[in-house]
């Protein structure tokens, strides 16, 4: 399968700011997104409760959308802080969650879990690898049992506790070992960790540009014999902010990790540099694609202040910059190979800001 656009259905408009998934839903097929990150905050908005019935009931009515505007739901996400709990009657009630998240991906017809990297207090979660390991093993191991079989995507947040970089997340796979268990790389959660600083004046880290050069060698080298193993991606860039986030910006929360406040406000899709866009995003993404070979759901994960507002125009406006977004990134990493030099397709996509691209 090529790769095919795809967005997280919170990346169109929060649902508490009003935004329902058919309006959400319908205008990411508009502006040509094939496939949907169902976030569950939206799910349950949409059930109106949390109760099981109430939840596999909207789940049904999710999926009889999306199957009406030729969308594909390509995963149920994000299964928070279950890793490594020091707390173990937690993690029994987290393992009757999860069931339940089963469940509903069956009904969804997704046969994918993400699973973000916990950034729970040290108090709360335990650093023991083995444990973080043997905790995701049961995971999967529950998912071999579903007919169809359940797969878990783990991903590293650049401001997780203790997995915080691709590295330690990919190392994390491979012990766990069981062929339903894989990676979900993320071009901020890379770069937001190893080139960004949002606390800096500069919003870089010293010796930035080196160190992606150096990670992007070694996610090349370590992947590309395994990359059955990363079973989607997630693109987007971030904004260089005026001034540090520091006590007294804007988007400061004592409570929050700096890079978690600056995730939450400040992602913009592939290319929006005229929105202050400037992570090297294109060098992951063309590791990824290109160099390792990966060919499925490339996917707009974006968290942005945007989506907190009210008007009825933003979804509409967050899907068009997504599918602006998808095309400049087919352009630049030439992902149509079969079409590309086909003169008589002449007209141009233009982006506004000036920027034009011939359209593949």
């Amino acid at each position: 399968m090529p790769c095919r656009p795809a967005i997280s259905s919170m990346s169109l408009g929060r649902c508490y700011a009003g935004h329902s998934l058919k309006h959400k839903f319908s205008m990411a097929a508009k502006h040509g997104l094939q496939g949907i990150e169902l976030f569950y905050e939206d799910l349950v908005d949409h059930a109106d409760s949390e109760s099981a019935s109430d939840l596999l009931a909207a789940a049904a009515s999710v999926r009889d959308l999306c199957a009406s505007l030729n969308l594909e739901i390509i995963c149920l996400q994000p299964f928070m802080h279950y890793e490594g709990l020091l707390d173990r009657k937690r993690h029994n009630d987290r393992i009757e969650e999860i069931k339940l998240w089963m469940k509903l991906a069956h009904v969804l017809r997704t046969d994918m879990i993400q699973v973000p990297s916990s950034f729970l207090p040290h108090d709360q979660i335990s650093s023991d690898t083995s444990l973080i390991v043997s905790d995701l093993q049961e995971l999967a191991d529950l998912g071999r049992q579903q007919k169809p079989t359940i797969r878990f995507a783990y991903e590293s947040l650049s401001w997780g506790t203790y997995v915080d970089k691709w590295e330690v997340c990919w190392d994390i796979v491979q012990r766990v070992d069981r062929p339903n268990f894989g990676i979900c790389l993320d071009s901020f959660n890379i770069l937001g960790r190893i080139y960004a600083d949002p606390t800096s004046e500069t919003g870089m880290l010293p010796g930035a540009d080196q160190e992606v050069r150096d990670s992007v060698h070694r996610l090349v080298s370590q992947i590309k014999p395994h990359k059955e193993k990363i079973f989607f991606i997630q693109i987007v860039d971030a904004e260089r902010l005026d001034k540090p986030l520091l006590p007294g910006h804007a988007f400061y929360n004592a409570e929050q990790p700096a890079r978690m406040s600056w995730s939450r406000n400040c992602r913009l899709f592939y290319g929006e540099t005229e929105r202050g866009a400037y992570l090297p995003v294109k060098n992951v993404a063309h590791a990824i694609i290109k160099e390792i070979g990966f060919d499925g759901w490339v996917s707009m994960e974006l968290f942005n202040r945007a989506m907190n507002r009210e008007d009825h125009g933003v979804v509409e406006e967050l899907a068009r910059r997504a599918g602006n977004a998808w095309e400049k990134m087919r352009y630049d990493l030439q992902l149509d190979d079969s079409v590309k030099h086909d003169q008589s397709r002449s007209a141009t996509i233009n982006f506004g800001n000036g920027f034009e691209l011939p359209r593949l």
